[in-house]
């Protein structure tokens, strides 16, 4: 201290410029504690630390008696006799619906597939999802959806009454410029508008779609005066995620912790506002991340790699299994299906659904991982804040070209991982809880009777079951690279591009 007041006697400019660094320092410290921290409010409600016992026990009861669709079945509602539309029944929660529905006693004929993508789930290239027919389609473009719904259907189930269940869309979840939600609007929205186009025009009575709990988050603030985070926490640092904000004008832009949660958020009140007596419409919120399978991003992200760069060790998240959230969509068309279900409590409204169990930290999630795969994984452990500061610049990399178009030919372009590290990611990893309270209630209650399959312990060590199954004794060369669904949108955004240019 005496050498610092010296230094400001001889040169106060220097000292100065020393006293403010040293300011900054510690102020970023003070950010990185509150980053790092557990508030009592979440500590209370998380789920006790994950053991290596009580994983390696829970895998080899899983080994013994694997989870699967056709284990899980009498939990689902009752046989409905309908046809079946799902969009992007390719993916994770299509899938499942597709799978269900077969488990449950529906006729390949009466179910049909409408994606881009072409089918890769190797969970349903065998058994009867193998005839179940799919339609390439892009829903963005109102001929080729208007196409997929008008082919005709088989005799035997052509009269049947149709229910479509809306799982496509794309996610690009660290974005929160104009210019990444003009591209989400293509398909998250438009898309959303055909499919309810042509859903009339195929004569549905039943449409449930796929929205996201993270319509409900805001953007935390981390940046705030450091007598605010001496006696608390970032602004918006823990989050319930649920349905109130539905039952309120629709926010602004600006108001969206991304441009992937403001399409959304549209898209659902698009579907909802159309609830109406010949076409009963509802949409499901998962919260937060969804797993279950190796395309997914939670738990397949990283077991697609080898190293994993992170610092969230101990966010909370509830996270929702695919066939939680796929039997949550089954639930609600038992609803909607009667015909007077209009004017229920339940149509033309959200419900956000999460796994049947406390939430967990993903130091859990990934200490699962790294212990029980047969493939190589481990964390990188990063600097919190380092993380945010560098996710401003790369943001602001990114911006550049758009703000000064001129720059487009000179500025490369971010490409890979890195350019999902942009400050709306540390949104989305923040402290963020539901629960199952409004659609868990009974039917009569105004709820939809829902019911869990399988809890986050069960079915993360589950799909790691699943995976080692997969890769036991292979060579790292015949290791299976499987795409997530930000990968997909990366490349779905890329074809936009070069149409835009061949267009030109």
């Amino acid at each position: 201290m005496d050498r610092l007041l010296r230094s400001l006697a001889q040169s106060p400019l220097t000292g100065g410029a020393t006293i403010l660094a040293i300011g900054l320092i510690l102020y970023l410290v003070l950010i990185n504690n509150r980053m790092r921290g557990l508030p009592d409010d979440v500590a209370k409600i998380k789920q006790p630390k994950w053991t290596e016992q009580m994983l390696r026990e829970t895998y080899a009861r899983l080994e013994k008696n694997p989870i699967t669709v056709e284990s899980t079945k009498a939990g689902l509602p009752p046989k409905l006799n309908r046809r079946y539309i799902v969009t992007g029944g390719c993916g994770l929660v299509g899938g499942y619906l597709v799978l269900q529905l077969l488990a449950r006693g529906q006729p390949p004929e009466s179910i049909r597939i409408i994606d881009f993508q072409k089918m890769h789930r190797k969970d349903m290239l065998d058994g009867p999802a193998r005839d179940v027919e799919v339609i390439h389609t892009d829903i963005s473009s109102p001929a080729s959806t208007d196409a997929a719904f008008s082919k005709p259907w088989p005799k035997s189930v052509a009269k049947l009454p149709l229910t479509v269940f809306h799982t496509a869309a794309v996610m690009v979840p660290s974005d929160r410029n104009q210019s990444a939600y003009n591209f989400l609007e293509r398909i998250n929205i438009e898309g959303s508008k055909n499919i309810l186009a042509a859903s009339r025009r195929a004569g549905a009575d039943v449409l449930v779609a796929t929205a996201s709990a993270s319509i409900a988050i805001r953007f935390v603030e981390f940046f705030l005066a450091p007598w605010r985070l001496l006696r608390g926490w970032p602004k918006n640092f823990v989050q319930q995620l649920n349905e109130v904000d539905f039952f309120h004008p629709l926010r602004p832009f600006s108001q969206f912790y991304s441009a992937y949660a403001a399409s959304k958020a549209t898209a659902e009140r698009i579907i909802c506002d159309a609830n109406c007596e010949t076409l009963r419409t509802g949409t499901v919120r998962p919260a937060n991340g969804i797993y279950g399978h190796p395309t997914d991003n939670t738990v397949g992200g990283p077991l697609n790699s080898a190293v994993m760069p992170a610092w969230a060790y101990n966010i909370v998240n509830s996270f929702l299994h695919g066939m939680n959230c796929s039997v949550a969509h089954l639930h609600f068309e038992a609803v909607l299906a009667d015909p007077r279900s209009s004017t229920t409590p339940q149509a033309g409204r959200p419900f956000a659904v999460t796994d049947p169990n406390a939430p967990i930290q993903f130091g859990d999630l990934w200490f699962a991982i790294e212990r029980l795969s047969v493939t190589p994984f481990r964390t990188l452990s990063l600097i919190p804040v380092q993380m945010l500061l560098l996710s401003y610049a790369i943001e602001a990399y990114i911006n550049l070209p758009l703000r000064f178009p001129i720059l487009k030919n000179i500025l490369p372009p971010m490409t890979g991982d890195v350019k999902h590290l942009q400050p709306a990611l540390f949104s989305i990893v923040t402290h963020l809880y539901a629960t199952n309270d409004p659609v868990s209630k009974s039917v009569k209650e105004g709820g939809l009777g829902y019911r869990g399959l399988i809890t986050t312990t069960d079915g993360v060590v589950q799909e790691l079951v699943d995976w080692n199954e997969e890769h036991k004794g292979l060579d790292e060369s015949a290791w299976v690279k499987y795409r997530s669904s930000v990968s997909m949108a990366d490349d779905l955004d890329k074809i936009g591009n070069t149409a835009k240019s061949l267009q030109k």
